[in-house]
Parts: C-alpha cells; structure tokens; sequence
C-alpha cells in the first residue's frame, strides 16, 4: 500500500522530492507557508501532485507517514513540533532520496569552501569521462535527478540543516572543509553546529574515506574525541601526512596507496590560501577514485571557479568590483578581506545569523577606507567598526551601494560585496544579491 508524504516547502528541494515520491506511487501532498514559484507550481500540476501555498492546514500534514521538510525549515516551527510529537518521521529530501540510488556518493560540507570544492570534483570527474550528477545546495534537486538520470557518481554539497535530517544516509568519500561559528542563531550554540557538520561521517564503515582539513582546530579536536571507522585523509598547509595532502616547497604533495601526484600550488587556478585548502580536498578525492594525474593537473590549473565567490565583474575607470555574495558568514568574508588589496571599499550586511565581527577588526582596519551597509538593520556593523573606518553608509538596495562605492573609490581601488550575512531581508537569496550586483555594476 502506497505511503501518504507530505512535503514541507516548495522550493528546488521539495518539488524534486515530490516528483521521485510521484514516481514511486506515493500518495503526495506539498505544503508552503510561503508562495510556490510559478516554475514550481507548474511542475507540481504536471504531475498531478495536490499543493497549498501561504499556509500549513495541520489535518492535510499530520495525517502523514513521513514528511519531507525544506532545510530552511527549523524544526522549532509548530508544525514540525506536532508531527514529532506524534512521532511521524521528518526527515531531507537528501535521506529520501538516497534510499533509491545506488550510485557512489562524494559528499562535501564545511562553513567555508564547500560549494567550490564540489563543483571542483565535479568537473575533475566530468572531464575523466565518469557518468557524474552534481546536487545538494547546488545544481537540480537531488531527488529529481534520482528519479530522471542514471548517474554512476553523484558529488553532493550538504549544509547543517540538510545533514540534520539525515539518518541512514552514507556517503562513500566524506568531505569535511572547516567547521567555524556560522548559523549559531539556529543551533545551541556552537557544540550543536559542530555535531550538525560531523554527521557527514555516519553510517561509514572501514571501506569507506573520510577526507579533512587538520589545520582546522575545530575539526581536530572533533577528529580526536571520536571513533571514526572510515579512512582519514587529512590535508594540511602546516604538516606533512604518509595519507593525504600537504605542502613542500610550494608543492602539493598528495599520497594515497603508495601514490603520489604533486603539483606546484603557483599552477593553480585558484589562489589564496582558501582555495588551496578546496584544491587539496579535490584532488584527494580524485585519487581515491583512481582519476588519471594528467586529468587532476590539467583540472586544477583550469577551473573557472563558481559565482557570487570572489568573482571578478569589471573594472570600471579602473576600480576593480569583485561579487562575493556568497560570503554569508564572518569567516567567508575574512577570507575574502585577507586575498584584497588595500583601498577597499566593503559592500557588508544584510541578516546576522548570530555574528561576532571581532575576528575582521585587523584586516578591515589595515585595508578598508569605506563600508557600505547593505541591510535592513546595520547597528551591529555600525557598533563593530564605526570607530575603526570613518566612512560608513547605509544603502537599501544594490544599485545604490554600487553607486554609492564608485563614488567614494579611487583609480586602483576595489570594490568588495562580501556581506558576512544572509540576504533574505532585501534579497530572494545570496544569488540574487549577486546578480543584482553584477547587473549594477554592468549599469554604471
């Protein structure tokens, strides 16, 4: 007999996971407190799956056998309280559709870095000619491509709130990036994110690979206090490992099963530190899959990077403008803060998610001349570096922050969007914000 799922949120997640649980004769019911995009509206009528949009109606979702919750979701809100209490089980898009695929699965998490170093693997596995899907926080819903493709390998990105529904799911390759305070408005504290990230090594056995960065202190010490049953590829700017990636004499030096690739890190495509760290996590993945090196090499020193991180737009009488919308904690931004030039005019804000600004202090007073805030409530920025950088201005829109930041820069000044915080109080999403940027700067 065909189960009843219902599906809170009607974003790329749940309507991906409405059509895999259509296409196993589920009985489907799709809810959104929010309102449904018209494409996904669409696709949900398309397969004939009932929905609602700007309210939950309690005896439609608590009648359920399970419930499919969007990661955005937390699981404070009255309706996902109740359906506990009554014991349905809630669980991601993520942990439903694994159970329907039998591909081999990289998956990626961290605070920082985790999108590049995905859509890195995905392109190191697409170029050695594997039949390879990329999902997660980026790319088509997971669950869709389960029900329409036929991947051998998927590389998937996981956020905390995607792996804190997760039960049963394994991945084969676990990829943990860093682990620093981010979402801390949403967890307990930073214990509760740091167990959230961690789940990336459930349900792994000996045969599986759990690759880390060792320099990251967080990581360390998690590494050290629990039984970890995969295989521990560690990478490291700072010491050397007989398994796993680090530096010698500006060389990358990866070794796994008494191989070894090496590349010098000035032929990489990605520069800065940050990018080191995703090109030496990448590419210890690619030897676990046995890629060829000549196609590691050749990958490495071409890859484009992804948008809205660090990405360069155009330089405008000779000021450089640089769209990092995807920086939406503190450490992506110091990141960011620490591969500029100085005379930097910094286009920051939007909704803090629990921020303590004090770690930037430094770099912003070595190298920022001006801030712009970007953000319905600016207090908290004003308050962290209002006695640091003299020139400070609120701006309500992107258009007027790239106006306002040409205006106050110089020939052979930057120009920075690297907002430190979500988007959600001006903007649909980080991408949003970034092509509103883009488009401003374009418009000058």
């Amino acid at each position: 007999m065909s189960k009843r799922i219902v599906i809170l949120g009607a974003g790329e997640s749940g309507v991906g996971a409405a059509i895999l649980a259509k296409k196993n004769g589920e009985q489907v019911f799709v809810s959104d407190f929010g309102m449904i995009a018209d494409k996904y509206k669409q696709k949900l009528n398309e397969i004939t799956v009932e929905w609602e949009e700007g309210k939950h109606t309690f005896e439609k979702i608590l009648n359920a056998d399970e419930i499919i919750k969007s990661p955005g979701i937390p699981e404070k809100v009255e309706i996902i309280r109740k359906a506990i209490e009554k014991g349905i089980p809630v669980i991601s898009e993520i942990e439903y559709a694994a159970r329907y695929s039998k591909a081999f699965k990289i998956c990626i998490t961290g605070s920082n870095g985790k999108t590049t170093t995905t859509t890195l693997i995905h392109y190191i596995l697409k170029t050695s000619g594997l039949n390879v899907g990329i999902a997660g926080n980026v790319g088509q819903s997971w669950a869709q491509q389960v029900a329409e493709c036929n991947y051998d390998y998927y590389v998937i990105e996981l956020s905390s709130f995607q792996l804190d529904g997760m039960y049963n799911f394994k991945a084969d390759i676990a990829i943990l990036m860093n682990i620093t305070p981010d979402h801390l408005d949403r967890y307990n504290g930073m214990q509760g994110y740091t167990d959230s990230k961690m789940r990336i090594i459930q349900n792994q056995t000996s045969a599986d690979y759990f690759i880390y960065c060792a320099d990251d202190e967080v990581t360390k010490h998690e590494v050290a206090k629990r039984s970890i049953e995969a295989k521990m590829l560690p990478f490291s700017l700072k010491e050397r490992y007989t398994e796993g990636a680090f530096i010698d004499n500006d060389q990358i030096i990866i070794k796994h099963h008494n191989n070894e690739f090496t590349m010098s890190i000035l032929d990489l495509a990605l520069k800065g530190q940050h990018n080191t760290y995703n090109s030496m996590a990448a590419g210890i993945a690619s030897q676990v899959l046995k890629i060829r090196k000549e196609v590691i090499r050749e990958c490495l020193s071409n890859f484009q990077g992804v948008e809205h991180r660090l990405e360069h737009v155009l330089k405008v009488h000779g000021i450089e403008f640089i769209n990092d919308s995807k920086a939406t904690n503190v450490n992506s931004t110091w990141y960011a803060l620490e591969s500029m030039p100085q005379g930097l005019i910094w286009i920051v804000g939007g909704i803090d998610k629990g921020n303590d600004y004090s770690s930037l202090e430094e770099l912003v007073r070595k190298k920022v001349k001006a801030i712009i805030c970007l953000g319905k409530d600016n207090s908290k920025i004003h308050k962290a570096f209002g006695a640091i950088v003299e020139t400070m201005v609120d701006v309500q829109s992107a258009s007027d922050a790239v106006k306002t930041a040409y205006y106050l820069a110089r020939n052979g000044d930057t120009v920075l969007l690297s907002p430190a915080c979500a988007s959600f109080d001006l903007f649909d999403n980080y991408e949003d914000r970034g092509r509103q940027f883009k488009q401003a700067v374009k418009d000058l």
